[in-house]
């Protein structure tokens, strides 16, 4: 990992808490909702091939819903918009991948990574 990172959060753009994500399964199922994060972590659980890419990334990874942001965060989002996914260093939070390059992962853990690799933060 490079050294200056020290972590990663990835934004949904969706509420968390069983009724966020109830109002997001039932926007998703009537096309009304969208998060392409949503589709890289999660089938209707999280994906155990997730988990196996944050231990090879070997940096902390949180996960956080709209409503979960702390300040550093909400104001990241507030700038970039979501989904999105930050590098945390002792600089701050930088954008690592905006809504647009979310999608064009497809919802692929494999391809996630290598796009996370490709620029250069691990």
């Amino acid at each position: 990992m490079n050294q200056s990172v020290h972590g990663f959060v990835g934004v949904y753009k969706a509420d968390g808490g069983p009724i966020g994500e109830l109002r997001y399964v039932i926007g998703h199922m009537l096309g009304t909702a969208q998060c392409s994060l949503c589709d890289i972590t999660h089938t209707w659980r999280r994906k155990p091939e997730w988990d196996a890419m944050v231990e090879r990334l070997g940096a902390p990874f949180e996960l956080r819903h709209l409503n979960e942001l702390d300040a550093d965060v909400a104001a990241a989002v507030a700038a970039h918009g979501a989904p999105a996914v930050f590098s945390r260093s002792a600089a701050g939070l930088t954008l690592l991948m905006d809504a647009a390059e979310l999608d064009a992962v497809g919802g692929s853990v494999v391809d996630f990574e290598s796009a996370v690799r490709a620029k250069h933060v691990v």
